[in-house]
């Protein structure tokens, strides 16, 4: 039984280990810092990708058009329904 006790504990403290080192690469600000210095270089990267694909596949490209209407859409109604009840 008493094997069990430390055993569980020695695998609750490895486990917070690894937690902390995982927070390291989840919630850094070494990403915002990444976007902000390569701006420039993402944002042609992105444009070169859409060109890609309105070469390769205009299809794909209205079917990601339409579902970001359809979103964006959607967002609008929400906001304009959340904005009605506040002002009742």
């Amino acid at each position: 039984m008493e094997e069990l006790q430390t055993e569980i504990e020695v695998l609750k403290q490895k486990n917070k280990e690894l937690e902390e080192k995982l927070k390291k690469y989840t919630n850094g600000d070494n990403h915002k810092r990444y976007y902000e210095k390569n701006k420039e270089k993402i944002k042609e990267h992105g444009s070169n990708n859409l060109k890609k694909l309105k070469e390769e596949n205009p299809e794909k490209l209205k079917e990601y058009r339409r579902t970001y209407y359809l979103k964006r859409k959607e967002k609008m109604k929400q906001q304009l329904e959340s904005d009605n009840s506040i002002n009742l």
